[in-house]
């Protein structure tokens, strides 16, 4: 099966080609921006694959799936793309104005280039569906969530749905009577709480601004602090989203920078280390308490991944648990970092979205095709 994933993004536009389950292609194409700009990065796009051999043509393709930022309450699934469907996506744009119109641009130029092959939108919102009213709802009059649809949503679903499967995987238990704790560090961040492998808590909430510290976002915040910046003639919006998190904190928003700093014995870097680890801490002792029981604490995403650093600092912080590291800063790939005698498994784990969004493309169509 040939799928092409898709993530139309308001400066770019990323791809990769999928054949029988097998990354064979992929990129990116800058500065995409109009509707007309999609279509050419389109052309780039097909133009670079039909280079590499892998495919004829769009047309010869089974599916295409785009990551869509923001579901809302309409779609909780991944759901085939056709002119009603774009019309409720378009509904939601209020919820998500700074990513929700490049993803039905890129939808809309797709289908434009390609009409005969079937669209499927993957929505980043759709794994945290299952959290009940009592985590989803915020205590402002009730009114307000029913007119505005105002209510947790959660982010980076896709990531953390995969990363729990491959999670089972290594531990060889089903998913589905596992309790895990995911963490998706990267310049965007945020931690879900797994119970028998659905979502059932999660740090970001109405927007992606919510939870952890992050490389530019502030996270958890005290809500009369906008308020009172707004009152002093400052862009409340910009600077909590593009200036705070580590940058605000450091004046560096990547987590390499930050290390690199701190152990220059710059002090700035070493609070916002500090800051950042705690955070995590935080909303892992919380959502251990919901959970009752944790079979598995898993990192993934860019600093997830990557920086043995993060790790021992948020691990350091769960001593408490009877969390241990041991080969934290050794191997490659999806691993248990944790200590033999550690109550709880420690996992690092590679996420990988496109997949994911290629594997439930592929399934819906397979269904629909039954």
């Amino acid at each position: 099966m040939k799928t092409l994933v898709l993530n139309a993004g308001s400066s770019s536009l990323k791809y990769k080609l999928f054949i029988d389950g097998k990354d064979v292609a992929g990129g990116i194409v800058e500065l995409v921006g109009g509707h007309k700009e999609y279509k050419e990065a389109l052309y780039e796009v097909e133009r670079k694959i039909l280079q590499s051999g892998r495919l004829d043509s769009f047309s010869s393709l089974d599916g295409v799936g785009h990551r869509v930022v923001h579901g809302g309450e309409l779609f909780t699934f991944p759901t085939l793309v056709d002119e009603s469907v774009v019309d409720r996506l378009r509904e939601l744009i209020p919820l998500a104005p700074l990513h929700n119109p490049a993803n039905i641009e890129g939808i809309v130029s797709m289908r434009e280039l390609a009409p005969k092959v079937p669209q499927v939108a993957v929505f980043d919102t759709a794994f945290h569906h299952t959290m009940q009213r009592e985590a989803y709802l915020y205590a402002i009059p009730l009114d307000l969530y029913r007119r505005y649809a105002i209510r947790r949503y959660g982010f980076h679903g896709t990531s953390h749905f995969y990363v729990a499967k491959e999670a089972a995987k290594v531990l060889k238990k089903p998913l589905d009577e596992l309790n895990l704790i995911t963490l998706h560090l990267g310049n965007g961040a945020s931690v879900c709480a797994v119970e028998n492998g659905k979502s059932v808590d999660t740090s970001m909430g109405f927007t992606p601004l919510e939870g952890l510290v992050m490389g530019t976002r502030c996270g958890d915040l005290d809500p009369e602090i906008p308020t009172f910046l707004q009152e002093m003639g400052i862009d409340v919006r910009s600077l909590l989203n593009k200036d705070s998190g580590l940058k605000g904190l450091c004046g560096r928003s990547d987590m390499r920078d930050v290390e690199r700093m701190a152990a220059d014995g710059d002090e700035d870097a070493r609070t916002a280390l500090k800051l950042y680890a705690r955070r995590v801490c935080k909303y892992i002792g919380a959502y251990s308490i919901l959970l009752g029981r944790i079979d598995a604490l898993v990192f993934t995403a860019g600093v997830g991944e990557n920086s043995p650093v993060v790790r021992d600092m948020i691990c350091q912080g769960l001593r408490g648990m009877g969390i241990v590291l041991d080969r934290n800063r050794n191997g490659s790939g999806e691993r248990i970092v944790s200590a033999d005698d550690s109550e709880v498994e420690v996992l690092v784990v590679q996420t990988n979205e496109e997949l994911e969004i290629a594997r439930q493309t592929e399934a819906l169509l397979s269904d629909n095709r039954l």
